[in-house]
């Protein structure tokens, strides 16, 4: 018990010097380590915003809010007032993890926001962290500079993505090594099934790609299922993607943490990815 209290006070030593005002040291991964999952249903302690329309963005993309307030209304109903966005966020992942996905498609997709959902609490604050030390080591705040257009937060996905996101607004999301749930029983926590892949197709705008990956094939062949038996999804092939000059495949096989370990590994990456179709017209 000893050795567990040493390494919290060590830990939580470590993030209070990160914090300090100038510090611009990039946070070290071995200080935020958690499970490497967790229960999507348990009870978790979470902050959401009542509608899109109410969610405050200015600490998470300051370059990127206008100056005026806007009255809005609180979880518990109370008057509150925000600052607007001046662009939305287009692109979205889902169980961001450490990150390594938003901080390489940032410099791909300049003036788009960027935003990576994450359940996990000390996993979240290492990508915070890590953001605004990018964001402090080359000093500008203009919207064109690096890392101004990422930011994460933590929310739990399968609750509260419509109270974030509004109607018709990604372009590119991303589903990167998701829990695989092997228990039949617990298939039902996939972060792919049909009333989720509803969610995401509420929430991206026609033409919008929902990009893939796994080292799991059955769970592969789960999320291509679903999302070609669901009427608001296509799928397209790599091929099309590339030849598109899309650099979503590529990045996503490379840059985050799991790709990474699935490498060194030697093992195989599972990718399908899917077009939003657009609406059909009212008769």
């Amino acid at each position: 018990m000893a050795g567990t209290s040493s390494k919290k006070q060590k830990r939580d030593n470590y993030r209070s010097s990160i914090l300090q005002d100038g510090n611009s040291e990039l946070p070290k991964k071995k200080f935020y380590r958690q499970r490497a999952h967790a229960n999507p249903f348990s009870d978790h302690a979470l902050t959401y915003p009542v509608s899109p329309q109410a969610m405050d963005w200015s600490s998470y993309y300051p370059a990127f809010v206008s100056k005026d307030e806007v009255p809005v209304e609180s979880q518990q109903g109370q008057g509150n007032s925000v600052k607007r966005l001046t662009t939305s966020v287009e692109i979205a992942d889902i169980g961001c993890g450490f990150g390594g996905l938003l901080f390489a498609l940032s410099p791909h997709f300049p003036g788009k926001l960027i935003l990576g959902l994450e359940i996990r609490t000390s996993v979240t604050e290492f990508v915070q962290e890590k953001i605004r030390a990018l964001r402090s080591q080359q000093s500008s705040t203009s919207p064109d500079a690096a890392y101004q257009n990422t930011a994460c937060l933590r929310a739990n996905s399968m609750k509260f993505l419509p109270n974030f996101l509004p109607k018709s607004t990604l372009t590119h999301l991303f589903l990167c090594f998701p829990d695989p749930h092997f228990k039949a029983r617990k298939h039902k926590a996939r972060i792919v099934s049909p009333t989720l892949n509803s969610e995401y197709a509420y929430v991206m705008r026609s033409g919008g790609i929902v990009y893939t990956i796994t080292d799991v094939e059955d769970l592969h062949l789960w999320m291509k299922g679903h999302f070609e038996g669901h009427e608001s999804f296509e799928y397209v092939s790599e091929e099309e993607l590339e030849k598109d000059g899309d650099v979503g495949v590529k990045v996503m096989r490379t840059e985050t943490e799991e790709g990474k370990k699935v490498e060194r590994n030697g093992g195989t990456k599972f990718v399908a990815c899917f077009r939003r179709k657009e609406d059909p017209g009212w008769d």
